[in-house]
């Protein structure tokens, strides 16, 4: 079956960088569209970004265009989140999620869901 396994995740001072990674396993990593999303306490789960299959067209939230980029290597099964000048408003779980297409679609047609890395922003 199809897995997602994040890593990353870690409490880090506001201004600083992360990057989470999402390894896949179970299918054909390339043919699918990937994405993040996160959720804090308190408040409703929302999108954070995604990849097209073939990495052409990525898409942000505009709460992170510009401070976070998505990337994805298909040799290691692996989608990337490359987060800059965090802020404590950043704080949250994040999720990786993956669609059964090679375009992404809405949260409610993601397919896939990990389990989540926990991202801490300190002021």
């Amino acid at each position: 079956q199809v897995q997602l396994v994040e890593s990353g995740g870690d409490l880090v001072q506001a201004g600083g960088s992360l990057r989470l990674s999402c390894a896949a396993s179970g299918r054909t990593f390339s043919y699918y569209a990937m994405g993040w999303f996160r959720q804090a306490p308190g408040k409703e789960r929302e999108f954070v970004c995604s990849i097209t299959w073939n990495g052409g067209i990525t898409s942000y939230a505009d709460s992170v265009k510009g401070r976070f980029t998505i990337s994805r290597d298909d040799a290691k099964n692996t989608v990337y989140l490359q987060m800059n000048g965090l802020k404590p408003e950043d704080t949250a779980v994040y999720y990786c999620v993956s669609w059964d297409s090679g375009y992404p679609l809405s949260e409610d047609a993601a397919d896939y869901w990990g389990k989540g890395t926990q991202v801490t922003v300190s002021s």
